[in-house]
């Protein structure tokens, strides 16, 4: 199914040094129709150009499927193919990670930046397995791989600017790399203040401060054996989310992890990878800066992962294998402390997520067959056995005043298979698929107690019996090649059993000041999300090109209610001047008018918007030493929009004029 690898760093520079180019483009198997973008740095590209500071959210925005829930001015939460994170796979570097906040305002793409990465995979529907267990899809934030190049000690610095926010961003990287030992340390720096959306109209609570430090090494063991250790630490402060009743005074992420890894050309193996990791997040809201609130309120959460996975590939003739064996052991544990404005009234206390422990472990194996020079067959499976504890006698008792003879474990057992045919010609290339998958419901799906929505306005509770939510699944893909001009069309249509989604029940009361209600997670008959691509380009000539993309996308549920966050028809343009030494794009982006929003979900209509875009970007070389600028202006009308996908209709950005320079020590 679709699998891109999508720029993080096609344009920024990251700190991951070694690395003198930002993003080119490299298929990952000459018979696969698979799209790679890797993230090497500081090279011009004119693939939707953007600055070369970019976060990680701004570069998945990119994607055709890919669409940001915007809650503030960071920690966007990805969604794919019209689904949000409870029907992804989100991994680092094939590790589980799970966020601390009951309100989503930590996804894990949240936790690292560009300086730690090499590439993003995202792949669609059930080629997301490879790691876990899915529905829509999986985006794994690959870390780079050893580097034992010899090339001695480097280093660089990265500086940016932005005027919307008054945005400041600076990195510095150094590395050694030798014949076999390589040790990389990075860290990257990030403050805005308030943005102003188009009119200059500033947007309270914008704020946030983040930095964090990454250290990767590596030792080889022999020519066919070797260790790697990465690090990662990444602190956020004072992070505000104007969408929402609070913000976050720290959301902090400790990743770690130790890989083994085996190579050979000659052997019946070829590659075998096993890691041991650990990560722990702590995450806490507060509302203490906001003047005016019902109630004070701490919401902590935590949640802690130990995990490992072995994945083996095999070439054998026309077969080539891959089996990843993996498990994770994770805890997710969040609390709500209420003052009363009366200080003679007592606190209250409850556990929001009551300590979930959640055991897994899985197989996952695929086999593409090469069917002839130009043509291939593919087909995965995975299978897994998940239980969930509650570990807090409290929260179960809290759960128990809903669902009585409710226990304190439950298992369950998980499947998915896929299978995609790949032609490959001169002037066409053609992909079809299909897949069956199964997910469990999230902590907050099934033991979520009181969590309050903003976007509906609801108090939420879970359901431990709900059932596994299952989807099938089929995709196509098709593209055309004349010389200078090619033009392709995909889609992908999910249809999704016991859908699982908040209902509304009238007989409870919620606990939040101001809630309309509660609801309770239910699983519905069924729903369905379809969508449609089509893309072309052409090259005017070497340095002179354009591309474009319209998109539409449907989403339906049983109870004959549209569904929600569903992207209205999206459009982009761009044409792009590029040489050695200098590039230059002008980006005219925007969505169509959403008139299929659900007020059921708590959606409202949101008008149509058009964004233009203005990138430029030249090389410096100063003898062996390189300055790379980016500079540029977002959103040049300042034009004030929101989009289906901004909580509570938070206005984005408006007019920003930025400039970032990489300075490259050789």
């Amino acid at each position: 199914m679709k699998k891109l690898i999508i720029v993080l760093g096609v344009i920024y520079s990251t700190f991951s040094f070694g690395q003198d180019t930002l993003p080119s483009i490299e298929k990952k198997d000459t018979t696969q129709l698979d799209e790679v973008i890797l993230i090497t740095q500081r090279k011009l590209s004119n693939y939707r150009q953007e600055k070369t500071l970019s976060s990680i959210d701004d570069y998945l925005e990119k994607s055709n499927r890919i669409t940001m829930i915007k809650r503030g001015n960071y920690a966007w939460e990805p969604t794919l193919s019209n689904m949000t994170s409870e029907r992804l796979n989100v991994t680092i570097d094939g590790m589980q990670i799970f966020g601390a906040c009951t309100d989503k305002m930590d996804p894990i793409t949240s936790y690292v930046d560009v300086s730690n990465l090499k590439k993003v995979t995202i792949a669609s529907g059930q080629e997301g397995t490879e790691n876990g267990h899915c529905v829509g899809g999986a985006i794994d934030l690959q870390l780079p791989e050893s580097k034992y190049y010899d090339f001695g000690l480097k280093s660089s610095v990265d500086l940016g600017y932005e005027t919307n926010g008054n945005y400041r961003t600076a990195g510095l990287d150094v590395e050694y790399s030798g014949n076999t030992f390589y040790l990389n340390a990075d860290g990257i720096f990030r403050k805005s203040d308030n943005y102003d959306a188009g009119g200059n109209q500033e947007v309270l609570y914008s704020q946030f401060q983040k930095y964090n430090i990454s250290l990767q090494g590596g030792y080889k063991l022999s020519d066919k054996h070797q260790l790697d250790a990465n690090v990662i630490y990444d602190k956020a402060t004072d992070v505000g989310y104007p969408a929402l009743p609070m913000d976050v005074s720290l959301a902090e992420a400790l990743i770690t992890s130790v890989t083994h890894t085996f190579k050979s050309d000659s052997t019946f193996i070829k590659n075998w990878e096993s890691k041991l990791y650990f990560n722990t997040i702590t995450h806490i809201m507060d509302d203490s800066q906001r003047p005016d609130v019902p109630i004070r309120m701490d919401m902590p959460g935590w949640s802690d992962t130990y995990g490992f996975y072995s994945k083996v590939k095999i070439e054998e003739n026309k077969h080539n294998l891959l089996f990843n064996l993996n498990g994770f052991y994770n805890r997710s544990l969040a609390e709500m402390t209420m003052y009363p404005n009366d200080s003679n009234q007592p606190l209250m206390f409850m556990y929001t997520w009551p300590d979930i422990r959640t055991l897994y472990s899985g197989i996952y194996a695929k086999d593409t067959y090469a069917l002839s020079g130009t043509s291939t067959f593919s087909a995965s499976t995975r299978f897994g056995f998940q239980n969930n504890t509650i570990g807090e006698e409290v929260g179960l008792e809290s759960l128990q005043i809903f669902y009585p003879e409710l226990t304190d474990s439950k298992n369950r057992f998980l499947m998915g298979v896929s299978a995609d045919y790949q032609l490959k010609k001169d002037n066409y290339d053609f992909a079809f698929g299909l897949g069956y998958g199964e997910r469990a419901p999230s902590v907050s799906e099934g033991y979520g107690f009181f969590l309050f929505n903003s976007f509906d306005n609801f108090d939420y509770i879970g359901n431990p019996y709900l059932n596994n939510e299952k989807s099938i699944e089929t995709n196509i893909k098709f593209n055309y090649y004349l010389k200078n001009f090619k033009v392709g069309i995909e889609s992908s249509y999910f249809y999704i059993m016991d859908y699982i989604i908040g209902e509304i029940d009238p007989t409870l009361s919620p606990m939040t000041i101001g809630a309309t209600g509660v609801k309770i997670y239910t699983g519905i008959e069924h729903a369905s999300i379809f969508d449609v691509y089509l893309n072309t380009s052409y090259n005017f000539s070497k340095t002179l090109s354009f591309n474009g993309t319209i998109g539409y996308n449907y989403g339906q549920g049983s109870n004959d209610e549209p569904l929600p966050i569903i992207r209205p028809i999206s459009y982009l343009a761009e044409v792009a001047y590029t040489t050695s030494k200098f590039n230059a794009a002008l980006q005219l982006e925007g969505n169509g008018n959403q008139t299929r929003f659900s007020s059921f979900y708590g959606e409202d209509e949101t008008p149509a918007y058009g964004v233009l875009n203005l990138n430029l970007g030249n090389i410096v070389n100063l003898k062996s030493n390189k300055m790379v600028f980016k500079y540029g202006v977002e959103n040049i009308l300042d034009t004030f929009y929101s989009t289906y996908a901004d909580w509570n209709n938070i206005p984005r950005q408006g007019r920003n004029f930025y400039v970032n320079a990489s300075f490259v020590i050789r």
